[in-house]
This record gives structure tokens, C-alpha cells and sequence, in this order.
């Protein structure tokens, strides 16, 4: 019980410090409307009757399913800033696990992640893309599997990072390419020998097409807008997941023993 109170504790402080922290709410809003409102209409005016397909609901699901990884990974990443702000120090002190830490900061930044979805929803429905409650309730569980992978990915990069100027450098370089790669913003079923092999060792590829199986499952639209099932997008998932979660909590936790 010791450790699940750290865990739910360290978890509410993540949650409640995204709730005091107006920029980061306003900056949920805005990306959306970045990404869906003017690429993704300016997409579907050009590009849209050719594709066959609604191409601002496509966009809308991939920024969704970007929004709900890239938020948590980072979310985890920030961990780096915790372990180097004197406040945040009495965490790493204190008599608990460092699994611990890592479990509470994956809860806490989904919670976040899954709170800008919700805002990523309600941006899309006044753009003019409805979704049911029916779509929503089924999207529901597989966000928390993609907010699940965002946050192994970020403990799998954390650990290879040892400062927060390292990762305010290098982490844009590890996410902005899977914007592309992942084809938030563009289909991906064809693509040049190279860059089809950073598209699909990308985890972010299987986060969006995991989203967007789920979502196009039953419409006419799904062998065009799809790129695996979503049993394949389950394995490759949790394959990732394992890797990313045991390489980087036993890389963290013998950086973490060793300072």
C-alpha cells in the first residue's frame, strides 16, 4: 500500500500541476487547431476529393492519436526536470521505488494526455467532425493503450538522457520526423524503400493506425485510410511497449542508484 500511495500521489501531482498551468491548457487548443483546423481543411479543399475519403476526419483521428502519445512521452520525459529542481528532489529521496516513480509518472501524464484528448474532441466537433458517443466509448480503452506506449517510449529515451538541456535538444528530433513517418497528416501505404522502414520501426506509426483502425472499423474507408488490423497493431504495440518499459525503467533506475 506504501508504494500505491506514492504511485496515486505522484500521478495527482502531474494531473494537478497540468490544471494550474493555463499555458500548457491553452497550447491543447491550439495545436489542434494548428493541425486540423487550417492544415487539414486547406488538405481535404485540395486533396480531399481525390483521396476518396474525408480527409479532415483522417487528420482529425491521427492528430488525436498523436496528441494522446507525443503528451505522454513528453510528460514522462519531464521527469529530468523533477530530478533537477530542488523542490522535485524530496521525490528521489525519499523511501519509495524508483519503479514506483516511473509507474506514478506514466499514470499521472496519461491522465494529462487523455485530458488534452477530451480537448482534442471538442476542437474537432466544432470543426464540423461529430463523432458518436458510441465512437467515443470505443476509442475510450485503446487511448489508454496508445497513452501506455507514449509513456514507455518516453522512460526508453529519458534514460539515455542526463540533463534537461540534453533532452529540450533531442527530444524534438526523436518526435517531430514520427509526425510524418506515422502519417498524422498523410497516408503512408506508399513510400520510398527508406523512409518505409523509419515509418514502420517508428512506435508512433502504430499509436495513429491503432486509432485509426479502431475508428474506421466497418466504414467503406477503412483499406484507405488503414495501414495493419488492429490485432496486429495490438502486438506490435505491446511488443514495443515491453521493450521500451524494462530497457529504460532498469536504465533509469541504475542511472538513479549510481548518483
Amino acid at each position: 500500500m506504501h508504494e500505491v500511495n506514492a504511485i496515486l500521489t505522484i500521478a495527482y501531482r502531474d494531473f494537478s500541476k497540468f490544471l494550474r498551468d493555463r499555458g500548457r491548457i491553452i497550447a491543447t487548443f491550439i495545436f489542434p487547431f494548428v493541425f486540423v483546423g487550417i492544415l487539414g481543411s486547406s488538405l481535404q479543399s485540395n486533396l480531399g476529393a481525390n483521396a476518396g475519403y474525408n480527409f479532415l476526419t483522417f487528420i482529425f483521428i491521427g492528430v488525436l492519436g498523436q496528441t494522446l502519445f507525443q503528451s505522454t512521452a513528453s510528460g514522462v520525459i519531464s521527469l529530468i526536470e523533477d530530478r533537477e529542481n530542488d523542490f522535485s528532489q524530496e521525490i528521489f529521496v525519499s523511501p519509495i521505488s524508483r519503479y514506483s516513480i516511473i509507474v506514478g509518472k506514466i499514470l499521472g501524464e496519461s491522465l494529462v494526455a487523455l485530458t488534452q484528448g477530451i480537448g482534442v474532441f471538442l476542437f474537432g466537433f466544432v470543426m464540423g467532425v461529430h463523432l458518436t458517443v458510441f465512437e467515443f466509448l470505443r476509442l475510450a480503452p485503446f487511448a489508454l493503450i496508445v497513452c501506455a506506449l507514449g509513456g514507455a517510449f518516453g522512460v526508453f529515451v529519458l534514460s539515455n538522457l542526463k540533463s534537461q538541456r540534453a533532452a529540450n535538444q533531442i527530444f524534438p528530433f526523436v518526435i517531430f520526423p514520427q509526425f510524418f513517418l506515422a502519417g498524422v497528416f498523410g497516408p503512408v501505404k506508399n513510400l520510398p524503400p527508406a523512409l518505409l522502414v523509419l515509418s514502420r520501426i517508428a512506435p508512433m506509426t502504430y499509436a495513429v493506425d491503432l486509432v485509426r483502425s479502431v475508428f474506421y472499423t466497418g466504414m467503406a474507408e477503412y483499406s484507405k485510410t488503414v495501414l495493419f488490423s488492429t490485432l496486429i497493431d495490438l502486438v506490435v504495440i505491446g511488443a514495443m511497449f515491453l521493450l521500451f518499459i524494462s530497457i529504460g525503467t532498469i536504465a533509469f533506475v541504475s542511472n538513479e542508484r549510481n548518483r
